[in-house]
């Protein structure tokens, strides 16, 4: 491990639409914040080919072309961007106390505060077709991505609740949805399969897998097998949008802040106040509702004016102890 030792007043871990405008606040509240960016720099938007929907880009934009904006933004005011993993943290449970967190097993930083941005990891199937058409038609975010398949038939994987939701957003704006159901039933709640069985251009499919996405560069088809017969069968499709669930990247947590039994960071209702003082979480890794890029944008903000209070209620003032103030 390395023998210096750097302290900062904001430590931000991870660097999406959550991480990066946590850091925007920060940096421009003087609090010379310092960004680790992961394994996934910019997050989940940098797999994503076009994003329509987050404001300020009217023409629309590709996701790595806009997490690069906003990293450029953040340094603009002064945050310092290293590529690197948080791989061990160790919080303090007394307010005012120094939080240490190690970085790729080697480099030690201490920090007074500490934003937690490492979003959620969509669950994928595992097909070497999906992950080779992942932002060519393969989408883990219906409402993120069904706007392009406006008019065309796509289908979509999953048997829960959000499953279920988003294949009835997708009906509305879709010629036709065909819905993939592993079992021989769902598992979302009653209200929302009566959801799914009166809309008329929803098909539900039990019993039900994919076993090949059909395509070069886009996704052209489905080959489905059902796992009761071996039968298989295929249909024309643009759009598969997997619904499996989310997992929340928490795991150096554990232990240390409260999660719910999914392993989403839980924090206090109205801020993004964690159980530890002077730890915050922003994002997906705490919301597992909207996973959107305005909303993680938005605690993001929330973060970083939450931590800018706890400094001016601990009295930090400016110090030098090898790093960054």
């Amino acid at each position: 491990m390395s023998e210096q030792i750097e302290r900062v007043k904001c430590l931000i871990i991870g660097s999406g639409p959550a991480g990066y405008t946590a850091a925007i606040y920060a940096a421009r509240a003087d609090m010379k914040p310092l960004l680790y960016t992961g394994m996934e720099p910019g997050g989940q938007l940098t797999t994503t080919t076009e994003v329509d929907n987050f404001p300020g880009y009217p023409e629309g934009i590709d996701g790595p072309s806009m997490m690069v904006d906003l990293q450029k933004q953040a340094e603009r005011f002064g945050t310092e961007v290293r590529i690197g993993m948080v791989t061990e943290v160790n919080f303090a449970s007394e307010k005012g106390g120094i939080h240490t967190a190690i970085v790729d097993g080697k480099t030690k930083i201490e920090a007074h505060t500490v934003i937690i941005s490492t979003g959620a990891t969509a669950k994928y199937l595992g097909l070497p077709s999906e992950q080779r058409l992942r932002g060519g038609g393969v989408s883990a975010c219906a409402v993120c991505d069904g706007f392009f398949y406006r008019g065309q038939d796509v289908a979509i994987v999953g048997a829960g609740d959000t499953a279920a939701e988003e294949a009835t957003y997708l009906a509305n704006i879709c010629s036709k949805v065909t819905m993939l159901v592993r079992k021989g039933e769902m598992r979302a709640s009653k209200a929302m399969q009566h959801r799914v069985a009166q809309t008329e251009n929803i098909e539900v499919l039990f019993n039900s897998e994919v076993d090949e996405v059909l395509g070069d560069q886009v996704v052209e088809g489905l080959r489905i097998v059902n796992n009761q017969t071996n039968e298989k069968h295929e249909i024309a499709i643009t759009g598969l949008f997997i619904a499996i669930g989310h997992k929340p990247n928490t795991d150096i947590f554990k232990g240390q802040l409260d999660m719910d039994d999914a392993g989403y960071l839980i924090t206090k209702a109205g801020s993004t106040y964690t159980n530890m003082p002077g730890v915050y979480a922003s994002g997906d890794v705490q919301d597992k509702i909207y996973r959107q890029a305005i909303t993680a944008a938005g605690t993001g903000c929330m973060a970083a004016l939450d931590a800018e209070r706890y400094l001016a209620e601990v009295g930090i003032v400016e110090e030098v102890i090898g790093g960054n103030y």
